[in-house]
């Protein structure tokens, strides 16, 4: 406010001497006309100071005004020195997170909208053989994992990856992406190779056993069908004879599937085109003859489309998801199963009961190995425990989801998502 007062100041020293000189010698225009360029020109130069300052940088030694150009020099002055504080701030916090980054045992690399390198710590050199050099670069250039290159170019960060390093294909990476900021990404690389040993050794462990225990079971099997065949029926062993084949074959089911979720994990994928409205029929008509021919399961078949997959691999999910809703269910109810596409281009293949429910509580740990719920039930009900995480393995495999909705006392609808890539 003072800096306006003098220029006003100064405009008004200048107005009265105008206009007593113009009483006695006239021309009062002529006068007003000068003061008025005289004003002007001195208002172009402190602009020109101004800009010059300015295109210097704000450095030096700022020019010496007076009024309301001082005032705009010492604010400008203040602004520059505020943010030479604030600069100097973030650089020290962006060191900080440098050395930070630099001692997690993890690779960390900034991506910028376009996927080009913009910042990368010493972990991702021995992870993802990048360098410094490397900053501008677009990251699937370096890092060409198919599964890579897919995961960036989908944009789906919610899952993470697994991939070998592209230094040493014996060091496994988990790799997840976390966007932040305006078009940045984070991308972080973790070492899982210890993991990936540990649950290829088990298994393999698994694989092995299960293997080593079919040739005794088929032993036993084959005796006690001996045994059952010279008791007749008749004598006092023959209650213990069929409980010593019920669990001599409950114990083959469990190697059974013990084998398969072993194969699951360890056997290449299989890409053929699968016919599902005519494997659905398949499934439907075996579960209908295990239940002594009672017409129990409706299939509605609402679209044609076919997947690319695993023959035995798909039908043994839709068999256990199928088996599992007639097993908890009454005799009497109907179990619905379908076959549909949805809005979004994905197909769908649902099995719905009305039997006794899922608390949500047991949900998100069914498709767990060897997980039951905990249900009072009049009969125990036959089964391994490892139905549901054979189906959820197999949908991995075949890029698909489980989605689960049930309330205790009416029903569960198990509904298996697979994405329009599948489709053949």
């Amino acid at each position: 406010m003072q800096g306006w007062r003098r220029e006003i100041s100064i405009a008004i020293a200048l107005l009265i001497p105008a206009v007593l000189l113009s009483i006695f010698v006239g021309h009062l225009t002529l006068f007003l006309l000068l003061i008025t360029l005289f004003l002007y020109v001195k208002q172009i130069v402190s602009i020109n100071k101004l800009e010059r300052w300015l295109s210097l940088g704000g450095v030096g030694k700022r020019p010496d005004f007076k009024g309301i150009w001082g005032e705009i020099y010492y604010h400008l002055y203040k602004i520059r020195k505020s943010q030479k504080r604030r600069k100097k701030k973030l650089g020290k916090m962006l060191d900080s997170f440098r050395k930070s980054t630099s001692a997690l045992p993890d690779a960390i690399v900034v991506l910028n909208s376009y996927g080009e390198i913009e910042w990368s710590n010493k972990v991702a050199h021995d992870f993802l053989g990048l360098k410094k050099s490397d900053i501008g670069q677009r990251i699937p250039n370096l890092v060409r994992h198919p599964v890579f290159i897919h995961y960036l170019k989908d944009q789906d960060y919610q899952q993470k990856i697994c991939i070998p390093s592209p230094v040493n294909e014996n060091i496994f990476l988990q790799i997840g992406i976390v966007p932040y900021g305006a078009g940045l990404r984070l991308l972080m690389a973790q070492d899982i190779t210890h993991q990936k040993n540990i649950e290829r050794m088990r298994t393999d462990f698994v694989a092995n056993v299960s293997h080593e225990l079919r040739t005794p079971i088929t032993v036993l099997r084959g005796y006690l069908e001996t045994l059952q065949e010279m008791d007749g029926g008749t004598s006092p062993y023959t209650r213990s004879f069929q409980n010593m084949a019920a669990q001599t074959e409950r114990m083959k089911m469990l190697i059974d599937d013990l084998l398969l979720l072993a194969r699951l994990e360890s056997k290449a994928k299989k890409f053929e085109c699968v016919k599902i409205p005519e494997l659905l029929g398949q499934v439907c008509q075996e579960s209908d003859l295990l239940e002594r021919d009672e017409r129990r399961v409706e299939l509605v078949v609402g679209s044609n489309i076919d997947l690319r997959g695993d023959m035995e691999e798909l039908r043994s999910a839709f068999s256990n998801l199928l088996l599992n809703a007639m097993k908890y269910s009454p005799p009497d109810s109907p179990v619905k199963v379908s076959w549909r596409e949805q809005a979004d281009g994905s197909v769908c293949f649902e099995v719905e009961d009305f039997g006794e429910g899922i608390s949500s509580t047991d949900i998100p740990r069914i498709t767990e190995r060897f997980y039951r719920a905990e249900v009072k039930r009049n009969q125990k009900i036959a089964g391994t425990g490892l139905g549901l995480a054979i189906v959820k393995h197999v949908l991995v495999r075949h890029d698909a989801k489980l989605e689960i909705e049930s309330q205790l006392g009416k029903g569960s609808r198990f509904r298996c998502v697979f994405p329009r890539q599948r489709i053949c």
